[in-house]
């Protein structure tokens, strides 16, 4: 008889591994506490909007498309990707925009008008950025971080001291270039990462090879679609989904997981992947016996950080905006202190504003505008409605000062969504958005294991392990998770 796996968790991981697994023999139950798949890359409609809850970046497209390759697909058989032009537009101001090409050409000239000598300093930048990649997503991001002989070969050694890995990227790219707007525009992807430019590796120049070189795109009808496509295929690999299952309690004995026992059943299991909340599952749901680390532990991570998010139907189309707006009209510094060292409400955020129905027409109603709000903050902050409705109108004033038109009169639809709910919905640690920050650190084998010290047949998955956070590190953990569940078993 095949093995009975149970994957906790229908995100972006949990799929990957169960689908994964089933692909291999394995007879896979996804058990996932909300009532759809997707976790943090839910989607959800109203007045004839359709809003993507979560992720709304898709880069990397090169992972996306090897995963559907792993069994004999393509991403493009389960939806339609289109590549964005501009990428997106950086706002420093009231008429002081910049729209970053899709094309490298044009990238260059837009660098040359900054700084001048900087479109070959970039040519030279995306060089050493290109061989990160290149090593980064094919060797490092797939290894699974449980003992240091894993980067114990002479060539993969050099490779990481090639990359940078014991130097800052604030550090890095100043090296390059000078102009303070090239300098925000090339630190912005690293904000993904969960960590300031100046904590984090500059091995993560990776990012913005795959912003400039592979693009951003958008998956027509929204990023949910990527999860429809995923949940099929795991179906056609018999895959088993069942929702509104919310783990309560395991059955152990002989240091193994016999039973996953949820608020209404029970599941036999011979082996167990906790794709949810890697610090819910083992400080709430393990018995302290079996716990891989204390609540200091915990206490103690660098978390990335929490998200107060604005989904907003708009009845007319609006000017100055493409798909992505990022507004660094006020200096990071201040906001990033107030999210990394000294945790409260920022005092003048900066924010960034998705408006897919400027692509996608199919996610608003004709003539409106479908809008996704969202400023970071950090995570474990008191999140009142008060405290979101004060943010809504300081984000909502300087979104129609810069774009010079009234949109306050013409919202249909609002929706907030913050702390609180990232807790309720994912039982998420300090009601984080992102996971653990990647730092120096919180890399490799120091970040929360994969697998159990104390529990045989117990595995993790997902954005507080390897390789990190971001939807193409979570496709990523959940294969390199299933393929230890194989070497081990």
């Amino acid at each position: 008889m095949n093995k009975k796996a149970i994957v906790i968790g229908a995100g972006f991981a949990g799929i990957s591994a169960a689908t994964t697994l089933a692909n291999k023999g394995y007879q896979v139950t996804v058990l996932e506490k909300n009532e759809t798949p997707g976790g943090r890359a839910r989607a959800f409609s109203a007045e004839g909007f359709t809003f993507d809850m979560g992720p709304s970046w898709y880069w990397m497209p090169d992972v996306f498309e090897q995963y559907f390759n792993t069994f004999g697909k393509s991403a493009s058989d389960y939806y339609t990707l289109r590549r964005l032009d501009p990428s997106y537009t950086i706002s420093f101001g009231k008429n002081d925009n910049l729209a970053i090409p899709a094309a490298l050409p044009a990238l260059f000239q837009l660098f040359e008008t900054l700084e001048k000598g900087s479109s070959k300093a970039l040519e030279n930048f995306l060089e050493q950025a290109a061989y990160k990649y290149q090593v980064g997503m094919r060797q490092l991001v797939y290894k699974p971080g449980r003992s240091l002989l894993e980067f114990s070969s002479p060539g993969l050694l050099l490779d990481v001291l090639r990359m940078d890995v014991f130097v800052s990227f604030h550090k890095h790219i100043r090296k390059f270039f000078r102009h303070k707007k090239i300098l925000q525009l090339m630190e912005f992807p690293i904000l993904f990462l969960g960590a300031v430019p100046q904590n984090t590796p500059a091995l993560y120049s990776l990012m913005n090879y795959a912003d400039i070189k592979l693009g951003t795109w958008y998956p027509m009808g929204g990023m949910h679609e990527i999860v429809k496509g995923m949940v099929r295929l795991a179906e056609d690999q018999g895959v088993t989904f069942i929702y509104n299952q919310n783990v309560k309690h395991f059955r152990i004995l002989d240091d193994k997981i016999q039973q996953v026992n949820t608020q209404t059943d029970s599941f036999e299991a011979d082996v167990v992947v906790g794709g949810a909340d890697y610090h819910h599952l083992e400080q709430q749901i393990l018995p302290p016996a079996y716990r891989n680390y204390s609540a200091k532990y915990w206490e103690e991570r660098t978390m990335a950080p929490s998200s107060l998010l604005f989904y907003l139907g708009i009845n007319k189309k609006l000017k100055e905006l493409t798909h992505h707006n990022l507004f660094f009209d006020r200096d990071f510094m201040p906001h990033a202190k107030e999210i990394y060292e000294n945790p409260q409400w920022p005092t003048d955020p900066l924010f960034y504003v998705s408006a897919p129905s400027v692509t996608d027409p199919s996610v608003a109603p004709e003539g409106c505008e479908n809008l996704f709000m969202l400023m970071p903050v950090a995570p474990g902050l008191e999140d009142t409605e008060e405290i979101r409705e004060k943010y809504f109108n300081i984000l909502l004033e300087r979104l129609e000062h810069i774009t010079g038109q009234e949109i306050r009169q013409h919202i249909i639809f609002k929706k907030s969504y913050a702390h609180r709910n990232f807790e309720q919905d994912y039982n998420a640690f300090k009601g984080n958005a992102y996971g653990l920050a990647n730092t120096l650190k919180q890399t490799a084998i120091l970040k929360p294991s994969i697998k159990s010290s104390k529990i045989k047949n117990l595995y993790f998955t997902g954005q507080l392990t390897v390789p990190g956070p971001g939807v193409p590190p979570s496709l990523i953990s959940g294969q390199v998770v299933a393929a230890e569940i194989m070497k081990d078993f």
